[in-house]
Order: structure tokens, then sequence, then C-alpha cells
């Protein structure tokens, strides 16, 4: 079965930086686009970054020129560099997986918390 399993998250102070993971099995890894989101209390999910699976990228404006995004397809997994992390950036991140193609099949993962406090 699918699994998408997100790792690293934490608690930070302002200013530090965090890398979360998210380790893909049962899919071919390389036909996804894989995203990264997070939802704070009281709040939507929201996207935060986005890589095709052609390597385009994509990111909310509020963590641009902060988080990075990248992907090894050779060890299924993605990752998001977060660095001058602030406290809105608190939140649970949860990793994305939507095929390229119809029928966009998508999946979840069940996500990492990440707090930003000093």
């Amino acid at each position: 079965q699918v699994q998408l399993v997100e790792s690293g998250g934490g608690l930070v102070q302002p200013g530090e930086s965090l890398r979360v993971s998210c380790a893909a099995s049962g899919i071919i890894f390389k036909n996804f686009n894989m995203g990264w989101y997070r939802q704070a209390p009281g709040k939507q999910r929201e996207l935060v970054a986005k890589i095709s699976s052609g390597g385009s990228i994509n990111y909310d404006d509020s963590v641009k020129g902060r988080f990075t995004i990248s992907r090894d397809n050779a060890k299924n997994t993605v990752y998001l560099q977060m660095n001058t992390l602030n406290p809105e950036d608190t939140a649970v991140y949860y990793c994305n997986a939507e095929l390229s193609w119809p029928p966009h099949y998508n999946y979840w993962g069940r996500g990492t918390q990440v707090t930003v406090s000093s």
C-alpha cells in the first residue's frame, strides 16, 4: 500500500532552521508531483511548496526565500529545508503525492509537528 512518512519536525527557536523529510513507498515516486502543506490550529491546510515530477517548483509567498523544496528520486524522498523560521510557521506539516497525469491519484502523509517558539 501507499505510505508517505514524514520526519524531522520538532521545536526550534525563531530564526533557526529545520529540515523535514517525507519518505514514500508503494508508488513510482518519479511519476508523482510532491508537495508540502501545513495546517496551523484553527486554520485551513495550505500549500507551502510543490515540486513536480519534472522538477518545476512553486512556493507560497510567505516562505519564498526561506524554504527550499527538493526531491531525491533514488531515495523516494522529498525534503523541505526551512530557514529563518518564525512563530507563524508553527503548524503540522503534511506531505502530499499526486500522480502527474489522470487519474491524478492523490495521497497524504500523517504529518509532522513543527513548533517555532522562544
